[in-house]
């Protein structure tokens, strides 16, 4: 994905070199070999502007995939090797952030760990949930610190909910950031750190003691009393200190001692004791473990990378309304020290109804539910007239994504701009009809029902695709050149017509079908007269030889068999001719009139894409072999961001991405799948 190009872009140079004088201070350039086992991340550059790093500098900030995850489906944060929560924003996932170290050093963090140390002996996940335990080693003792964004039971029970739109579950958040400090062995002084920096780092806060002693104080700032901006509590048993924005506590633990520090920002009550912390850490537990367990995952080897998959993608819904977003973050560069930076803290329909395949390949499916219902939301106008879809939409249903530049902040590693908003929310985009209909007709095939409020929405998407299949659009990947005749475009509005012919008989439309059928042959027709090479290789555009990654997707939307020619030849191309260390590009940018200038990185759902397409075509053992490749690239924590350097193992881009891990799900079990039925003869695809 990405947004609409500016003239920054443009003169934008290629890889890994300065953007602009306003770009703010580059780090003092050292050669630092050892900058990513200290937490940190390197800074490349480049004469010649690559992706190599002959030269590296140290830099303050962590690498991308470092961060850990958390999520209470309504509000999620990133937390850093040192312990300290550097992106958070609330209360809403798009609102503007009260925590923004990750995009500058200045703009906002909440650490709590060992004094003096940085550096964690061990990071890992809970099993069955989104809590990250830490273990600390220091001098003189271990100190374990749990972190979780705390869920309980449902609490509206007196009122309704303002804010939930979907029917209510067992669980709901409870807007507290709750982190326990054990001392395990030893003796071990602990810090805690808070220093909110609200509306992006642009008001200053204020603290004030608000409890009988020094166990709670509140941070606010200007608009705070109107409800524009959240309010902040903070309750710990520890002492607390104010200082300026900074709220601060130390002490020290010796062995069996435990503490915990909990930020809240609603009306719902915050742990006042130790034992209520350690009940509301459990049932948060229970919650993620609950959820998993509707789950079904393989018994094999690679089950915990599909369930680190499925807690990403629910952890990027949004439960008052249903949507799913594209990523947590906005910004974190696709190009190093570049201008490719983006907002994709949105829903995408795109991108949210391919994430329900792999939430559904999982035997997950009350997301998708929601989600349709998400959808028939934002799909009406105020009299109730089906419209068609747009790219995306917020995560509480606004249709409008202004975009905006804040040129106060520095950006992640000194990348700028740092983007909120997107502009590509508006764009003429083919594929989405077909891949919204797609998941649509994937959950109610099983249920040989379409719902009668969803019929209308679907019939205008396929009325859409009829109207607008023979014409250009910006595509897939959202291109900032000229519109184009983009062959993966056509085959989604063939989808369309496919899929809405397959509804239309289960909903007994037999007219409609008989019509879409029709139109649908014809798109096909086109795509396989104009839309191939010489050598008969799907490719990117009509009238062009450039391939595209998009083209992988063919046999897994059912376009032609996998066994056909065709078929074969385009997964092999694109295998052999659009990978760069055996890792898949989306396109040949000099190939490719994208409207950006610069190099990119391997987009990792498209390396995943060709692990599902290896194995439709039956080469399941170069399949494994790279499915097991870009396992061996994922985070300490399983997580992936959007791209990956093939040169230096770091990821690229927005993180955790929701596209990247539903890819995931979908080739490991096709390879899974594969492995179990090929004595049988018996292969089921994953979708």
């Amino acid at each position: 994905m990405a947004t609409s190009a500016t003239d920054t872009e443009k003169k934008t140079a290629r890889r890994g070199s300065a953007v602009s004088d306003s770009a703010g201070p580059e780090p003092d350039v050292v050669v630092q070999s050892l900058a990513s086992a200290n937490g940190e991340s390197e800074s490349q550059t480049e004469p010649d502007g690559g992706l190599g790093m002959p030269f590296s500098a140290r830099s303050p900030f962590p690498p991308i995939d470092e961060y850990a995850f958390l999520s209470d489906c309504e509000t999620t944060c990133l937390i850093a090797p040192n312990g300290a929560v550097e992106w958070m924003c609330m209360p809403r996932p798009d609102s503007p952030s009260v925590f923004g170290a990750i995009l500058d050093r200045s703009a906002g963090h909440f650490r709590v760990g060992p004094y003096g140390q940085n550096v964690p002996a061990q990071r890992v996940y809970r099993p069955g949930g989104l809590i990250v335990e830490t273990t600390w080693q220091t001098e003189t003792g271990w100190l374990l610190v749990q972190d979780c964004l705390v869920m309980g039971r449902w609490h509206n029970t007196d009122k309704r909910s303002k804010t939930h739109r979907r029917q209510p579950t067992d669980w709901d958040a409870e807007h507290v950031l709750l982190r326990i400090v054990k001392c395990v062995s030893g003796t071990v002084e602990v810090e805690v750190t808070c220093e909110p920096a609200f509306d992006y780092h642009r008001r200053p806060t204020k603290w004030e003691y608000t409890g009988e002693v020094y166990e709670e104080a509140t941070a606010t700032c200007e608009g705070s009393a109107d409800g524009s901006q959240p309010t902040l509590k903070l309750t710990t048993n520890m002492r607390l200190g104010l200082e300026g924005p900074d709220a601060n506590a130390r002490t020290r633990m010796v062995e069996g001692d435990e503490a915990f520090v909990a930020l809240s920002w609603s009306p719902l009550p915050a742990p006042q004791t130790q034992e209520e912390a350690d009940q509301k850490m459990w049932q948060t537990s229970e919650c993620w473990r609950q959820w998993l367990t509707i789950g079904k995952f393989p018994d094999h080897p690679w089950r915990g990378y599909l369930q680190q998959s499925a807690l990403a993608l629910k952890g990027l819904t949004y439960a008052p309304t249903g949507a799913l977003m594209a990523a947590a973050t906005t910004s974190l560069p696709e190009t190093p020290g570049g201008v490719r930076n983006w907002d994709y803290r949105y829903a995408w329909v795109r991108d949210s109804t391919f994430a329900l395949w792999g939430l559904h390949t999982l035997g997950l499916d009350r997301e998708a539910n929601n989600f349709f219902h998400f959808l028939s939301d934002v799909a009406v106008d105020e009299a109730g007239t089906p419209q068609t879809l747009q790219v995306m939409y917020s995560v509480g249903g606004e249709k409008t994504l202004t975009e905006f530049e804040l040129p106060h902040l520095s950006g992640y590693d000194y990348a700028r701009p740092v983007r909120i908003g997107n502009g590509a929310f508006d764009q003429r985009q083919h594929d989405v009809w077909g891949a919204m209909l797609d998941s649509v007709y994937l959950h109610v095939r099983s249920r040989e029902h379409v719902p009668e409020a969803l019929w209308p929405i679907l019939k205008k998407q396929v009325e859409e695709a009829i109207e607008n299949w023979k014409l250009p659009d910006r595509g897939i990947w959202e291109v900032r050149g000229e519109p184009q005749h983009f062959t993966s475009s056509k085959v989604f509005c063939w989808v369309a017509l496919d899929r809405g012919t397959k509804l239309a008989i289960l909903h007994g439309e037999k007219e409609h079908a008989i019509r879409w059928k029709k139109i649908a042959d014809e798109i096909h027709a086109d795509i396989c007269a104009n839309g191939i090479d010489e050598r008969g290789v799907f490719t990117q555009r009509y009238g062009a030889p450039a391939l595209d990654a998009s083209a992988l997707m063919m046999p897994l939307l059912r376009f032609l068999p996998a066994d056909d020619p065709r078929i074969k030849a385009t997964v092999l191309a694109i295998a052999d001719e659009l990978t760069v260390d055996g890792l898949v590009l989306r396109y040949k940018v000099e190939e490719t009139d994208d409207g950006l200038e610069g190099e990119e990185g391997t987009f990792t759902i498209c390396s995943f894409w060709l692990v599902s397409a290896l194995v439709e075509i039956g080469e399941l053992r170069r399949a494994k072999q790279l499915c097991e490749r870009l396992l061996a690239f994922a985070s300490p924590l399983k997580l992936y961001a959007e791209e990956i350097d093939t040169r230096t193992g770091r990821h690229l881009g927005n993180f955790p991405q929701a596209f990247t891990h539903l890819a995931l799900i979908n080739a490991v079990v096709h390879v899974i799948r594969a492995e179990q039925d090929h004595a049988a003869g018996e292969f089921q695809p994953a979708h």
